[in-house]
């Protein structure tokens, strides 16, 4: 693949994966293995609130085909075949859902280095299609998103953003919800080697008058450990901490408080994820 501006879903990922990944208030079990004939499969065990789930995942790479295969306690099959090179610098995604067949789509994928576009449409009679264009470089980047529904023969989205990105910092301002939303959001790495951040985002809503504020940061106590926390200005303070037991296993704790309403029960979520 080239190494142009990226997929129009990179448009920020960073500070929001710094903002949302890993926090979380649910009890997680996790487990992963390899096989001699190159399968990985991914046992994962879930309890959110009263309720329990667990999923089976296969994986496997036979040349430029990846092959996934992931099984529910519904006894939902999920299924997902990854094309890569088929034509140059071009990757298609085909996933297939049991018994849901609605659910099936198409995805293709064209990167360049000045451009990407992308192509996803519902393998139906009338399909939902949504296409992606990103403009640029790795260091500037404009893209744009659009969803269109066959059926009623309207658009269901409309996005724009812009990303600037450089090896300590990364800013990116996108236009979302058919322009009534604009979120802004900055990161930038503390050290060289990037395991300590700060970040901030702000979002504004126009038909609502909304505006959330949220700032956070991520900081390596050692070559084991992190710790991240975030706060936004609706009073809603969330910290986790990361330690890797053994060699790429890791454990997450993690918790989120009101400080509005201190009396309510602060939330807790613990997650194992074991790996060869």
């Amino acid at each position: 693949m080239s190494k142009g501006p990226g997929l129009f879903a990179d448009i920020g990922k960073k500070a929001k994966d710094l903002l949302t990944r890993d926090y979380n208030t649910d009890q997680k079990f996790s487990i992963s293995s390899n096989s001699i004939s190159g399968v990985a499969l991914t046992s994962t065990a879930l309890k959110k609130g009263g309720l329990h789930a667990a999923d089976v995942a296969a994986q496997y790479k036979y040349r430029n085909t990846l092959f996934v295969v992931k099984i529910d306690t519904d006894s939902n099959v999920l299924t997902a075949i990854s094309f890569t090179e088929i034509l140059p610098s071009t990757k298609a995604i085909a996933t297939f859902k049991v018994p849901d067949y609605n659910s099936s789509k198409l995805e293709v994928q064209c990167f360049h280095d000045h451009a990407t576009v992308t192509a996803t449409a519902a393998l139906k009679q009338n399909p939902l299609i949504d296409v992606t264009a990103t403009l640029g470089s790795p260091t500037i980047s404009f893209g744009a998103e659009a969803g269109y529904d066959t059926t009623s023969r309207t658009f269901t989205k409309y996005n724009f953003g812009i990303s600037v990105s450089k090896p300590e910092k990364c800013a990116s301002v996108i236009m979302g919800d058919k322009a009534d939303s604009i979120r802004a959001s900055y990161l930038h790495h503390l050290d060289e080697s990037k395991k300590s951040a700060a970040v901030g985002e702000v979002f504004r809503k126009f038909s609502t008058n909304e505006n959330i504020i949220t700032v956070g940061g991520l900081y390596a106590v050692d070559h084991l450990t992190n710790v991240k926390a975030k706060l936004n200005s609706n009073g809603k303070l969330g910290a986790l901490l990361q330690h890797e037991v053994l060699p790429k296993s890791v454990v997450t704790i993690s918790g989120e408080v009101d400080t509005k309403t201190l009396d309510k029960y602060p939330r807790f979520g613990l997650s194992l994820a074991l790996k060869p």
